[in-house]
Order: structure tokens, then sequence, then C-alpha cells
């Protein structure tokens, strides 16, 4: 895909203001799937206040450490229904908010600012559309039901994220990231359009679609959906997908093609044998193999790879591997993986996972590699995340885009934090994940999605579910992160190594200047050189800044 990277933007979309906006006319209703695929029929439109049984459930995400209390719930099923909700909210004043999926790490659905929630749940159709020679999923729609629709569909998918509850709307927008993306790059790669409910310098909302061709007048609103995360210009209603380079009208022919089977390896690897020598090993491994094998044309492309660290309390780390099972040698070049990266641990030290270990449940089954279909295996590792199915889990993340692997300084604080016996949580982790591949062969400026020379990403993290623990492990994962990333201030500022923060992993901390000592804001760690840009955009998309919550993009100084 490439886009006006050097495109200016005084001319054309942003030199005029929003006001002026027009609705592209939508194309026909598209059509649905085979075997009734595409969704539920539209719902009526749902107000929900706190009267209701109901505003329990709709007030608080996947991080239960943000509850909201929004005067209003407003339940959409349709963009028609998006329209008139934001034009109650804007002329009643109220500030805005949208849930897609609920699984905002940080607080800009639920915080005490917002008194309406415009909740997309119910818009969660999945369908084809021929006159756009695309595929039509609504903003509502949660990844593990994309992923079924479009494949059982149509044979063909997106490279979205692992966890299947997680909402289109936002991973999206952020830019989406899964374990198909070292061969087929990131979800934004592959979006045709977007339909976004703006307001303009009238106060009136209207629809808006936008799409990646040169000559769109939109075409600036496409490019801010493709890396600058959602909540920002306006609701996303729908997006359309179809690959670069596409021809023909089957719409079999319009995506990728997933492996028709995968290989699948869960290890086990018992803190036991780990002490820091062999700890560091098992590190500096994962980064070098990551380093070596980056390039989109490397036989190792389809391989993704999660090394999750866990606090010693878990008792073992894991590494989960999967791979396209028809590489041709797949099974050898598997194993080589497997033991490069475990190289400085003893024979024999790799263990059935039996036990839970950071986000993942046991899988004892997959301790000798094991070929499964690729939906089921999508299935499986989707929903066996536990942090998806407790309700009462609370969570601190902070990001670090690695363009090369930690030093030996940087894996003895990260091993000096995990054994700590100040704090014995078995879910605080810091997780290790592949990146590179053909995410990088898209140039910075040509999404909004800026960060393409990485080799992989690191999430630090800390799971509970007790508030009166927030303190611990907040501080736990503030000081991890700062301490690995101490010569920097604090933060992975882009640089040689490290290539700034990942805004769908929304860290609440990045604005504080007591913990972000960096000296550079944090924005610039979220979108680089691409946020005056998306400033601009927001100007012309946003005027009135309606569409705002706590890292919000900011309109430009006057």
């Amino acid at each position: 895909m490439t886009g006006p990277s050097r495109r200016s933007l005084l001319a054309g979309t942003v030199a005029g203001t929003a006001a002026a906006l027009t609705a592209r006319p939508a194309a026909a209703a598209p059509a649905a799937a085979p075997g009734g695929l595409a969704g539920t029929a539209a719902l009526p439109a749902v107000t929900v206040g706190p009267g209701d049984p109901r505003y329990g459930d709709l007030v608080v995400g996947n991080n239960a450490r943000w509850v909201g209390k929004p005067e209003t719930v407003r339940l959409v099923s349709t963009t028609e229904h998006v329209v008139r909700a934001v034009q109650d909210a804007v002329d009643g004043r109220k500030r805005i908010s949208v849930r897609s999926g609920g699984h905002c790490y940080a607080d800009f659905v639920f915080n005490p600012q917002v008194q309406t929630v415009i909740d997309m749940t119910p818009m969660n159709a999945v369908s084809y559309d021929a006159a756009r020679r695309a595929f039509c999923v609504e903003a509502g729609a949660t990844l593990l039901d994309v992923y079924e629709a479009l494949y059982k569909g149509w044979g063909v998918t997106i490279p979205g994220g692992r966890c299947h509850s997680v909402g289109v709307g936002g991973h999206v927008s952020g830019g989406g990231y899964g374990m198909l993306s070292r061969k087929h790059g990131l979800t934004v790669d592959h979006l045709y359009a977007v339909e976004v409910v703006v307001v303009g310098a009238d106060g009136k909302a209207r629809p808006v679609v936008a799409t990646r061709e040169q000559g769109d007048p939109h075409r600036d609103l496409w490019w801010a959906h493709t890396g600058a995360g959602g909540g920002n210009f306006g609701v996303i209603t729908r997006y359309w997908f179809r690959s670069p380079g596409a021809k023909g009208a089957d719409p079999a022919a319009q995506l990728i093609h997933p492996p028709k089977e995968v290989l699948v390896s869960a290890l086990a690897l018992p803190w036991g044998a780990l002490d820091e020598k062999a700890f560091t090993g098992l590190v500096r491994n994962y980064g070098t193999w990551h380093e070596k094998n980056a390039g989109a044309d490397s036989p190792y492309a389809s391989l993704c790879s999660f090394l999750t660290l866990c606090h010693q309390a878990n008792g073992s780390v894991s590494l989960l591997t999967q791979m396209d099972a028809g590489v041709p040698g797949a099974e050898e070049l598997l194993h080589d993986y497997i033991a490069a990266v475990t190289a400085s641990l003893g024979k024999g030290t790799a263990r059935p996972m039996t036990g839970p270990a950071g986000e993942n449940v046991p899988m004892p089954d997959l301790f000798h590699p094991r070929r499964l279909p690729w939906l089921t295996a999508t299935k499986f590792l989707g929903t066996n995340n536990a942090a998806l199915v407790n309700p009462t889990l609370r969570g601190a993340h902070k990001s670090a885009y690695m363009r090369k692997t930690f030093t030996d300084g940087q894996i003895a604080a990260i091993h000096r934090h995990l054994t700590r016996t100040d704090h014995r949580n078995p879910s605080s982790m810091v997780s290790l994940l592949s990146f590179g591949g053909r995410i990088n062969s898209v140039r910075p400026g040509d999404t909004a999605s800026v960060q393409r020379d990485s080799v992989y990403k690191a999430l630090f993290q800390s799971l509970w579910a007790d508030p009166a623990d927030d303190d611990a492990n907040v501080r736990w994962t503030r000081e991890s992160y700062a301490e690995v990333f101490a010569a920097t201030g604090g933060y992975p500022v882009p640089g040689p190594a490290t290539d700034g923060c990942y805004i769908n992993y929304a860290d609440t901390d990045i604005t504080d200047p007591a913990c972000n000592k960096s000296g550079v804001p944090w924005q610039t760690l979220y979108y680089g050189g691409n946020y005056p840009r998306l400033q601009r955009i927001k100007a012309a998309y946003d005027p009135g800044n309606v569409f705002r919550h706590p890292q919000s993009i900011a309109l430009p100084t006057p």
C-alpha cells in the first residue's frame, strides 16, 4: 500500500472546514455471507441510564480499573442511530466516548468527564460489498466473529489480533496487529475505506466515507484511521477491507488467505532452570533471532512467537509459537527456531505447559508441535486468555517497539523485577511479541502507523483482581519499565534501539512528566513524525474537538 506521505495537507480535504463536508453516497446494501454469517439484523436504538438493570454491564470494559458513570449509554445498530446519538450529545453539550469491544487499556472510554457512551456492540455485521469490491465490517464486531465470518464465507481473513473479544472499531484504528502480520502486514495495510460520523463547524453530525483512492477528497480521513487510534475524529461505524493489488470481482480474491494448517507449539521454561545467565541468554537469543529474521522474504515470515516472561512467582516463563505448516520444511524450521531461542538453557529444560503462564491457560498437549486447521488454532488461542474471561481483573500496561534486542543491562533489570520478593504476583510479566516481516515493507508515512522497522514489541503488564492491590501492581509495572528504559528517561524514545509505544496498548502514565522523563512528548512516542498531519486532519473533521479523551489528538495551535 502506498500513500501520500509527502502530499501537502493544505490543499484538498484539509483546506476546507468540516462544515463543508458531504457524505459520499452509500453503496447498495452489502450482500450477506453464505449461511447467514453477516451478523444480526439491525436492532432498535436503545438508551440505558443508571436506573436500568443493564447499566452495570455497559459502563466497564476489559480492565476493571476503569468504571464509568455516564448519564446515558446509547446502544446503536445503524449509522443513522449513531448520527442521532452524536447530534443529541452535541445539542445537549454532553461529553462523548465510544465503546467497541471494551478492551481499551486506559480510561479513554470510561472516565468521569464522559456523559454519553456510544456503544457500538450491536453494530456487528460482516458482509461483502460488491460495489466497492471489499468486505464491510461494522465497528462493533469482535475479532473472532470477523475471522469466522470471513473464513467460512469466503476463505479469507485479515491479519488482526489474537484476543477473541477485541472490538474491530478500536483495534483497526490503532493499526491492528496479530499472528499473521509478519506474513501479511498490519490490518490497516488491507483497509480500503472507513465510514465515520463526524461533527462539522456547523455543529451538525454527518457520516463520511473515506477511501484510500488517490482522488478521494476524504482520503486524509482514511489515512488518519490507519494507526491513530479511536475516539479522535468521530465515531467509526464501518470498515471496508480489500488487499492492495486485489483484482477481479471474485470476493475470495479480495483479501489474504490464511494458512490451511498451522504448527502450534507451547513450552514452559521453569524458573528453577533460569539463573541470571540462562535468563539473559534466553532473552538475548529471542531478540537476536528476530533481528536476523525480520525480512519479509525470510522463510520464517509466517512465524509468530510470544515469549512471556512471567514473574518468578508463576514458576515458569512460556514460549508460544505459531507457523504456517505449509511452508517447505516447516517442522524443521520451527524446531530450529525453538533451539535457537532456548540455546542458553540446559537440554531437557523445556516442559509441557501444565499450568497457567502469563495470560495463557495450560496447554500441555502442545509441548510437541501440533498441526491444526488455521481457524481451529485461531479460535483456541484466541479464547484461552485468562484476562479475557475474568471480569474482576484489573491491569496496568506499558509498551515498547524494539528495533534491536535488549542490552544485557536491560535484561538484568527485567530479571531483577521478575525475581523481586517484595512483589510476588504470578500475573506480572514482560511479554515479547514477534514483529517485522511484511509490516516493515510499508513506509512510515504511508499510514498513520509510523513504527515500520521494529523487530519485536515488548509489553510490560500486571494483572490482578483486588482493588487493594492497585498501588503495588501499578508501582511494579512503572518501576520495571522505568529501569529498563532508564537511559532514555524511562520511555523507549525513537532511536537506534527503540521506536516509541503502541497506541493500542495505551499507557496512562505516558503524559505524566513524573513518569515520562525522556523529554520526548507522548504524541511523538505514539505517532512519531505523523502527528502534525494528524492534527491538521483533526482540525478539518473535528474543529469543535467534540471527540476527545485523556490522550486524544489535539487541535493545532492557531
